[in-house]
């Protein structure tokens, strides 16, 4: 076949397996076959094994520490305690949100599973046992797990601070307060409110969970003190990020720091931040001068490691009788734990929640967060959502909800009626974002339409009366969603950790004969980025995707980037990868022109090959001119074909998705049933369809777990009570129901490829489906309201509480 032919063309464009082709992961043949290589895999000669004595309360002074008989026990090296890092200046450390919080506990204790010593031994199970033998005193305080009673409590939490020192983000008006973070136009807003027809107001609590990853957090670091160098291994999503703070604790320079991220088994934001095991691991190291690995168990990452949510947000929303939304108002309660330690850029100590207008044409708007200390855990970290998006999301669309309720008017015309029109894109919303494409309507016309919604209403309608005659006692929830999503962080100007600018980067070397290794600043945590990545540049420099190998996670090799968190590698780092491509293929021009003996301008891409415009069959592939490029002396062009690219985002990116859950509830024992699950997704440019398909499902089924039963639950003590996987519900396959996935394709207009982001959108589009779905079955008997989760017996309770149950 001739292969300039659009046929040939198309045949060609095959062999590269690059955007849109549906490549099967290249990382899964391993991973299935067990030769999977994590932090629990590394063994070095010599290593010592770390564990920590943790506090059992939730609050409470520290009287004395006794470590005796655990340095008697045979196989233990050390017992660190704060007083061994506080000659160091290491006995507190920064936090990602400008805070700082203890590495050990330095005088008292502020949650219950805080690190209070750090034991080394030559065994991991020797450390164990020496851990029950380290003696500690406390002397009990009260304790506050309310963030409402936390800010107008006499107790102080954070003795460390000065109460009439601003903080990091401002003033703070109490003890335990952290920052109030204003966004919008408060007086504009409320005027608004006042004089609308229709006003409906509603307390909604996005509840705390876990990300709760497959693999726990851990860490193994070797302090080589002949030549100064540190490694450090460990379950890092931002590698280059931790690097950086190792030096500014440690005091090692920089380039004497090797990070690298080996495979990581899930992070869901629960890898980002800096936890005590990672600098303990580096102290003991430096000490020993062995190597140390450290570990947590299930427990540990559960009770100790960075939460996800927990935010009271107050929402209050108008609009006229006919149904156009006028304003939005919402003051949000943030529940911080002990510490300021969110994981958000540095200018939003609320993340991206002023995304809270969502898909909605709302002229106007306001929004106010207040952080809050309590005696709990510290964290807020993105739990597969970009930074606070996921609550803010679920606020607006159970606003919406509400809102029908007040107006009497059926949910999906609700929105309908106030989507932002593809004329109006780029679209600035009420709270300063600029959304760069959408086509909200179309979108949702084909969800509708796919499930039929006129039909379940109709069924839904004829279930309920079926029920009040007592024929049945199941009831039909139709949860509704369309969300917009704000992900790619992002740009300089906007977005920050710890000062460092959140840009990515990409490098690429061209070999000799034609394949390429491609290096990133990002870190995959099994969004198969080895997969997509080389698809971007295969279209981009005519290279087949099974000839181009990723790597990532080594910060002796890979160029400074930020990490991987918030759905942003391909808005970020695949558009660092494309434009890296470009100019490999603008140097592969100049090559090709000098091969061809024409110039530059005389030459079109066609698809792997550079040809002469109107003589097709003159022509040099990538392949030819990479050879060429190393063992040729072409005039004005430096031998080999590599490039580097540094991306900063003039923009974020804004994926939306369409959701519906068609739910059955059996009111006398608070069981649910999905019975059909649509999502939606536009994501713009469909880099693999396969694995958007894995993303969405995997996405899915965490919200499934969050919205109806996942929770981090604690008592009036403090003492955790969800800390086990007896008890936070994880769904298996017998949870997990069968998704139908479609799409819209409506590509970003500012990036290099339309790509937008996928990662993320199924948690923050399916935790208001699937409550929603709740809520509506209730609906025609009175219920407004009711918190997550919704695990069977708080279905129930709602259930009792409508005299549903006779």
């Amino acid at each position: 076949m001739n292969d300039m032919t659009p046929e040939g063309r198309e045949e060609r464009r095959g062999k590269l397996k690059g955007l849109g082709h549906a490549r099967r992961r290249v990382e899964d043949a391993r991973f299935t076959q067990g030769k999977g290589n994590y932090i629990d895999d590394i063994n070095l000669p010599g290593m010592l094994f770390g564990d920590f004595v943790r506090s059992p309360h939730a609050h409470a002074r520290i009287t004395s520490i006794d470590a005796s008989a655990a340095l008697e026990l045979p196989g233990v090296v050390a017992v660190l305690t704060a007083d061994d890092l506080r000659p160091l200046d290491l006995h507190w450390m920064p936090t990602l949100a400008g805070d700082k919080q203890m590495v050990l506990a330095d005088g008292k204790v502020l949650f219950q599973g805080q690190e209070v010593a750090f034991v080394v031994a030559r065994d991991r199970y020797v450390a164990a046992d020496a851990v029950d033998l380290v003696e500690i005193e406390y002397e009990e305080l009260p304790v506050i797990t309310d963030p409402f009673e936390s800010l107008q409590s006499d107790v102080v939490l954070r003795e460390d601070l000065d109460p009439e020192a601003p903080g990091s983000h401002g003033p703070r008006r109490h003890h335990n307060h952290i920052f109030l973070w204003e966004e919008g136009d408060k007086a504009a807003t409320e005027q608004a409110i006042e004089s609308s027809e229709v006003v409906a107001e509603e307390m909604i609590y996005y509840h705390r969970t876990h990300p709760c990853p497959l693999e726990t957090c851990g860490s193994v670091a070797s302090m080589d003190k002949v030549n100064g160098k540190l490694t450090l291994w460990g379950t890092f999503q931002a590698p280059h990020v931790v690097r950086t703070v190792a030096s500014i604790l440690s005091g090692i320079e920089e380039h004497n720091i090797r990070v690298i991220s080996p495979d990581i088994g899930g992070g869901f934001g629960n890898k980002v931040g800096v936890y005590p095991g990672y600098v303990c691991s580096i102290v003991a190291s430096i000490v020993t001068g062995s190597p140390v690995k450290w570990v947590e168990d299930r427990m540990e990452n559960l009770m100790s490691t960075a939460f996800a949510r927990d935010y009271w947000m107050k929402g209050r929303i108008s609009a006229t009788k006919d149904g156009r939304i006028t304003a939005l108002h919402c003051h949000v309660t943030a529940d911080h734990g002990a510490f300021d330690a969110c994981a958000d850029p540095t200018k939003f100590p609320a993340g991206f929640f002023h995304i809270c207008t969502g898909s909605y044409d709302i002229p106007v708007a306001y929004v106010a967060v207040d952080g809050a200390y309590t005696n709990k855990a510290p964290g807020g970290v993105a739990y597969r959502c970009s930074f606070r998006v996921t609550e803010a999301a679920y606020m607006i669309e159970r606003m919406i909800e509400v809102l029908a309720i007040e107006l009497g008017m059926d949910a999906a015309e609700l929105r309908a009626r106030n989507f932002i029109r593809e004329d109006q894109f780029p679209y600035q919303s009420a709270l300063g974002w600029e959304y760069d494409s959408g086509d909200y309507h179309t979108a949702w016309n084909k969800a509708l339409k796919a499930v039929n919604y006129e039909g379940l209403r109709r069924e839904q309608a004829e279930r309920v009366e079926a029920f009040k005659r007592g024929e049945t006692r199941k009831l039909l929830g139709i949860g509704l969603t369309h969300f917009t999503e704000i992900v790619g962080a992002g740009p300089m100007k906007n977005c920050d950790i710890l000062g460092m600018g959140m840009f990515d980067s990409c490098e690429i070397r061209i070999h000799p004969t034609g394949s390429a290794i491609v290096r990133l600043g990002t870190i995959s945590q099994g969004q198969g980025h080895a997969t997509t990545f080389a698809q971007i540049l295969a279209s981009e420099i005519g290279i087949s995707s099974d000839s181009i190998t990723v790597e990532e996670g080594d910060t002796d090799t890979a160029p400074y980037g930020l990490g991987t968190y918030g759905s942003r590698s391909t808005p970020v780092a695949g558009a660092a990868a494309a434009m890296a491509g470009r100019k490999i293929r603008a140097k592969a021009q100049m090559i090709a022109a000098y091969l061809l003996e024409v110039h530059e301008d005389d030459l079109e891409w066609d698809v792997d090959r550079f040809a002469v415009k109107g003589a097709q069959e003159r022509f040099k592939t990538m392949a030819e001119i990479a050879f060429a490029s190393y063992n040729q002396a072409i005039p004005g062009v430096e031998p080999g074909l590599e490039a580097v690219s540094y991306y900063d985002p003039p923009n974020m990116t804004y994926p939306f998705g369409a959701y519906i859950c068609v739910m059955e509830i059996e009111v006398d024992t608070g069981e649910h049933e999905i019975r059909q699950f649509y999502a939606l997704d536009d994501c713009g440019t469909r880099i693999n369809p396969m694995v958007i398909e894995g993303q969405v499902h995997g996405g899915l089924t965490e919200a499934l777990a969050i919205a109806m039963g996942q929770e981090i639950a604690y008592d009036d003590l403090g003492n955790i009570k969800t800390a086990t996987l007896m008890d936070f519900f994880m769904p298996t396959s017998w949870e997990t129901p069968t998704y139908t996935t479609a799409f819209t394709e409506t590509p970003s207009p500012h990036h290099p490829i339309g790509a937008k982001g996928v990662g993320e959108s199924p948690n923050v589009g399916g935790v208001p489906a699937f409550s929603n779905a709740v809520h509506d079955a209730f609906r025609a008997f009175g219920l407004r309201h009711s918190h997550m989760p919704h695990d069977h017996w708080r279905i129930w309770k709602v259930a009792h509480e409508l005299g549903l149950h006779g």
